[in-house]
C-alpha cells in the first residue's frame, strides 16, 4: 500500500526546500544581476520567508516594500540605493501597487537597465495574480527569471518549522 506524505513532509517540501533553493540562488548570484521570482499568496508568509531567509542566506538581503503609488520598479530601487550596490534585494508589495500593469510594463521596457545597473540578485515576491500579469504583460522579463520558486502552503507558519536540511 502506498502511503501519502505526512504533514511534516509537506511542510518540508512546500517551505524548507524552496527556502533552501532560494538561498542557494541568491548565494550564487552575489555580485551580479539575477531575477528571482518568489510566488507566495500570503503577505504574512512573505514576511516570514524574508525573516527566515535572512538567517539562512549568506548574503545581506535588503527588503523594499513598494508603496501603492509606485510607478517604476527601476526608479524606486535607484532612489532607494543611489549608487550603492546591496548584496541582494527583495521587493515586496507588488500586489498593492495601484498601477501594477504600468509598473510591470515599464519594468519590462527597462529590463536591460536592470541588468546593466544592478549587480545583485533582485527577488520579487509576487502572488499568482502578479505572476499571470508578468506572463502576459512582460514575457521577456519573466523569461529572464529562472523557474519561479513557489511557497504553496500559506497556512503553515515558517516560524514553527525547522529549517535544518
Amino acid at each position: 500500500m502506498i502511503s501519502f506524505s505526512s504533514s511534516q513532509d509537506n511542510v518540508f517540501n512546500n517551505i524548507t526546500l524552496p527556502l533552501q533553493r532560494l538561498s542557494r540562488s541568491i548565494a550564487v548570484s552575489i555580485g551580479e544581476f539575477s531575477l528571482l521570482l518568489v510566488c507566495c499568496n500570503s503577505i504574512a508568509q512573505q514576511q516570514q520567508i524574508f525573516s527566515s531567509l535572512k538567517g539562512l542566506c549568506p548574503a545581506d538581503i535588503t527588503e523594499i516594500i513598494l508603496p501603492s503609488s509606485a510607478e517604476s520598479l527601476y526608479t524606486h530601487i535607484v532612489h532607494t540605493f543611489g549608487s550603492t550596490q546591496p548584496e541582494a534585494v527583495m521587493v515586496r508589495g507588488l500586489e498593492s501597487v495601484e498601477a501594477i500593469d504600468q509598473l510591470i510594463i515599464s519594468t519590462n521596457v527597462m529590463r536591460d537597465e536592470l541588468r546593466s545597473q544592478f549587480k545583485f540578485p533582485l527577488i520579487l515576491c509576487i502572488n499568482d495574480e502578479i505572476l499571470r500579469k508578468l506572463v502576459w504583460l512582460a514575457p521577456d522579463l519573466k523569461n529572464w527569471a529562472a523557474n519561479t520558486i513557489r511557497f504553496d502552503s500559506p497556512n503553515q507558519s515558517l516560524g514553527q518549522q525547522s529549517l535544518s536540511a
